[in-house]
């Protein structure tokens, strides 16, 4: 280590290598750079056993911490502990034997082969005029099958692309064999499969006793594979906790500044994140928006079409229910996940009165109803006009006559007007008007 983190407290020593302390430990981390504050009272912890993710805006102070962790950063105020005792009393051989680091940096000066680059690994577990032995042979070796690179271990560094130098990075930071890692972005340059293939390695690093600390930009990558999310914003720790816990609409509001969706992932039932940008002039992105923007709203409509307007006006935060939708479609599923009130019917088959009604009571009580693509019949009634004998094929076309005021909107439209038609269902916005 370079720099020893500085460290305020108690100054005891920890149990060291194996004991019950945490593989790393962050209270009250400060650091600037010159007059420019970066991060102000870090507080994170990472246990055995446990990927901690962190996340956050561009410039929210991620590789910071990282950098201040593994001793390359100077805090200004602050204690780190690697596995209960202080970084800056660590040599950096010993330090090197605890953590090792992954940076999203990849730029290596030298032409060394791909080999050698993942032999530095060892060099904490080696003296000064040590050669390698057969043990460190072998976690060359392993590593580098685990990472993916063995294939072309001779091939010189400057001659693989950025995303399989990621890879060797991560083989290196494997054969130094620590109980802790640091990760800076890990997946950046790598394409899908390798990026799954990334932090399954990680995952099963540390379900095996290991913790890593990895900063993930992709948040559903971080919902995925992560115990814990620590989200850095404004300088500080915004939230931390398991994924279900922290990333909801409203914290990412806070900390990113845009709106998002989140809904749960089929195939992992892990948290999936929707972000959209934030339209200027409706109050999105602005936590502190006039909660007179927030709209009780009815939605008509199905399949993919629906699914992202209810996606799209949970993420603005209105109030929603949905219906009458049939059971598995799209539009319900999001309905769920935007804790929406739903009226489902079984597909393929007649809705019965007690649904339609449901749907009616629904649209009759909401500030708004918003037909996507039409709705149910583009020629019917508002305001409680009852439907034709025509209409009664179609129980939505009775919910679309149910409503005081009806917005049609075109799902594949302009976000803005979209919002804009449902915050002013009276005005040119409303009615007609496609979004």
């Amino acid at each position: 280590m370079s720099a020893g983190p500085t460290a305020e407290g108690d100054g005891s020593g920890g149990e060291g290598i194996g004991g019950d302390e945490p593989l790393v430990e962050v209270a009250g981390l400060t650091v600037s750079f010159g007059d420019v504050p970066v991060v102000a009272g870090v507080d994170l912890r990472v246990e055995r056993g446990e990927l901690v993710g962190l996340v956050g805006p561009n410039g929210a102070g991620k590789t910071t911490v990282l950098r201040a962790i593994k001793g390359t950063l100077a805090p200004d105020s602050g204690r780190v502990r690697i596995d209960g005792d202080r970084a800056g009393d660590l040599s950096p051989r010993e330090a090197g034997r605890r953590v090792a680091s992954v940076p999203q940096e990849t730029s290596l000066a030298f032409d060394f082969r791909v080999r050698h680059v993942v032999e530095m690994g060892r060099t904490p577990h080696l003296g000064r005029f040590d050669g390698h032995g057969a043990d460190d042979d072998r976690a060359v070796a392993k590593a580098m099958d685990a990472a993916g690179v063995a294939r072309f271990a001779d091939r010189s560094i400057t001659e693989v692309s950025g995303g399989e130098r990621q890879r060797v990075l991560l083989a290196r930071a494997l054969a130094q064999g620590t109980p802790a890692l640091l990760l800076d972005e890990p997946t950046a340059s790598l394409d899908a499969n390798h990026a799954v293939r990334t932090l399954e390695l990680v995952r099963d690093l540390v379900d095996d006793g290991r913790g890593a600390l990895a900063a993930i930009h992709d948040l559903d990558m971080a919902a995925r594979y992560c115990d814990r999310i620590v989200v850095l914003a404004n300088g500080g720790v915004h939230a931390a906790g398991p994924p279900d816990e922290v990333l909801t609409a409203d914290a990412l509001r806070a900390a990113f500044d845009a709106e998002a969706f989140v809904g749960r992932n089929p195939a992992t039932g892990t948290p999936a994140v929707t972000a959209f940008d934030a339209v200027e002039g409706t109050g999105e992105g602005d936590a502190d928006a006039d909660d007179a923007d927030r709209r009780r709203l009815h939605v008509v409509g199905r399949g993919r079409a629906a699914s992202r307007v209810v996606a799209r006006l949970a993420a603005a935060g209105h109030e929603l229910s949905v219906g009458v939708v049939p059971e598995g479609d799209a539009a319900a599923e999001t309905a769920r996940d935007a804790d929406a009130a739903l009226v489902t019917a079984p597909a393929f088959e007649p809705v019965d009165a007690e649904a339609r009604e449901a749907a009616v009571a629904l649209a009759r009580e909401a500030d708004a109803t918003v037909a996507v693509g039409g709705g149910a019949n583009d020629g019917v009634a508002t305001g409680g006009v009852p439907p034709t004998e025509s209409d009664r094929a179609d129980p939505n076309a009775a919910v679309l006559a149910a409503a005081d005021r009806l917005v049609e909107v075109d799902a594949d439209g302009d976000a803005g007007a979209l919002l804009d038609a449902v915050r002013d269902p009276d005005g040119d916005a409303g009615r007609s008007r496609d979004a």
